[in-house]
């Protein structure tokens, strides 16, 4: 009776962005955002750290090639859970509840059966996708029987992420949080139970991340359906009806997303001919990244809400401080990152038994690429705006376009130049041209749209002076 009770207390608040301190908001839903977000980096971050203790680095290099690939799944999620915020937030904006309880139910339902058959399919492709990578021998073996047991956990991975995504919209920053913050040390937990305990090595990895998977779907459930009453009564027709805009969205986020791990599979292929610790050393960089700069990633998915709130409640003004600001912060935490990262390179690879190579990877990066987060952070920005004001395809091309013209050159004249280093350094470099040109963009479609805005309520207050003149 008591959940019921809150229930109602929260079900009628007003939207919570359209009102007060943009920046106020940005920071506290950026904080618990990365908080949730750097807890399932964490998680992987403790896989690849507990089996770096083995003293293998094929061990470590197979967990390299499966990543790339488990990051194209991921980023399905992630995309998947965009179309969740660009259609929720701006209906809980105009204040149009029981269409955002309709719309939240149906993006959970649409989630559940894209990442179903997306799993399937990459899971079917498993040893195709990992030969493109360049994986052989025993590396291969390993990370094949990593990604049989991971892949299939994506359905409920997609369905947490969307849950988070409709609790952000309705401005609930502590439950979004929750649902990958309580995740993260289950996983951690069943990793050192598995890896170290039972000794199951990267099949125990494997295990302790799905379980960890279906943890955060059940918690993410929990707040939108019990605590917010953002779950309407399942209907085939009103599914069917909303998936065409649901799919408008979610298609381009989807394409837009699985650019940057598209990307950096073409990295892991250049890093293989330099052998098992290049790619070692590049896999332990994929995973420093986001602990790292998991504040810029969870901007860059905080930010949405708070600009569909205001957009739906036909706020422009509030609409570009929240971008402004928000490429402020990313900025900042930008150079906080860099100068953590600059001090404890030699002791974070040292952390990985990292020697030679692997070591000169880890340590390069950390003291040389951090600044070039902030043009990728800016792009990471600019894209959740162009999602929610409904111009998803300009991400789709910006992240393309840094995928492939911003990517592939640069490592390749950087693999011929500078080796594996030169390589870990083309593959970030590309993002500074295509986040300029994304804020551009991001400032202009905003004016459009004001603009645009501005016009029809100025037609309406004609057309309602002519009325009156008439009467």
């Amino acid at each position: 009776m008591q959940t019921g009770s809150r229930a109602r207390r929260v079900t009628s608040a007003p939207p919570k962005f359209v009102i007060g301190s943009i920046l106020r908001h940005i920071l506290v839903m950026t904080g618990t955002g990365a908080a949730g977000l750097m807890a399932i980096f964490l998680g992987d971050l403790a896989n690849i750290l507990f089996l770096s203790w083995v003293g293998d680095d094929v061990v470590i290099a197979a967990v390299g090639y499966a990543s790339s690939i488990l990051f194209l799944t991921i980023s399905m999620g992630i995309g998947l859970s965009i179309a969740a915020t660009s259609l929720v937030s701006p209906a809980l904006g105009a204040g149009r509840r029981m269409r955002a309880r309709r719309l939240s139910l149906n993006a959970h339902v649409l989630t559940f059966v894209a990442a179903s058959l997306l799993s399937l399919v990459i899971w079917l492709l498993i040893p195709q996708f990992l030969e493109l990578l360049g994986a052989t021998g025993r590396a291969y073996e390993l990370a094949t029987v990593y990604l049989l047991i991971l892949v299939p956990a994506l359905p409920p991975l997609a369905v947490a992420m969307t849950s988070a995504s409709v609790l952000r919209s309705a401005g609930d920053a502590r439950r979004a949080m929750n649902v990958t913050l309580i995740g993260a040390p289950v996983n951690t937990l069943l990793d050192a139970i598995l890896i170290l305990g039972l000794g199951l090595g990267i099949q125990g990895a494997a295990i302790a991340s799905a379980l960890a998977r279906l943890v955060m779907m059940t918690i993410g459930l929990y707040g939108v359906v019990w605590v917010h009453d953002l779950w309407g009564r399942l209907r085939v027709r009103t599914v069917l009806a909303d998936a065409p805009a649901h799919i408008a969205v979610a298609v381009p986020a989807v394409l837009t997303n699985i650019a940057t791990p598209v990307a950096n599979a073409y990295v892991t292929r250049a890093m293989a001919p330099f052998g098992d610790t290049a790619v070692a050393g590049w896999a332990i960089v994929g995973r420093v990244i986001p602990v790292a700069f998991g504040a810029i990633f969870a901007l860059s998915a905080t930010v949405g809400p708070i600009i569909g709130q205001n957009y739906g409640a036909g706020a422009f003004d509030r609409v570009r401080a929240a971008l402004t600001q928000s490429l402020l912060v990313t900025a900042a935490f930008t150079g906080i990152a860099w100068a953590i990262l600059a001090v404890l390179a030699w002791p974070i690879a040292g952390a990985f038994d990292a020697t030679g190579e692997t070591a000169d990877l880890i340590v390069f990066f950390c003291r040389a690429l951090p600044p070039s987060f902030v043009f990728l952070g800016a792009l990471f920005v600019a894209n959740a705006a162009f999602n929610t004001l409904g111009r998803p395809h300009y991400s789709t091309a910006l992240n393309w376009g840094r995928a492939t013209l911003g990517t592939v050159p640069l490592v390749q004249a950087g693999a011929v130049l500078a080796g594996a280093v030169g390589v870990l350094a083309g593959s970030v470099l590309g993002g500074v041209i295509f986040g300029i040109l994304a804020v551009w963009l991001a400032y202009r479609w905003i004016d459009q749209l004001a603009n645009k805005s501005h016009r029809a309520d100025a037609t309406r207050v004609a057309g309602k002076v002519r009325s009156g003149a008439a009467g």
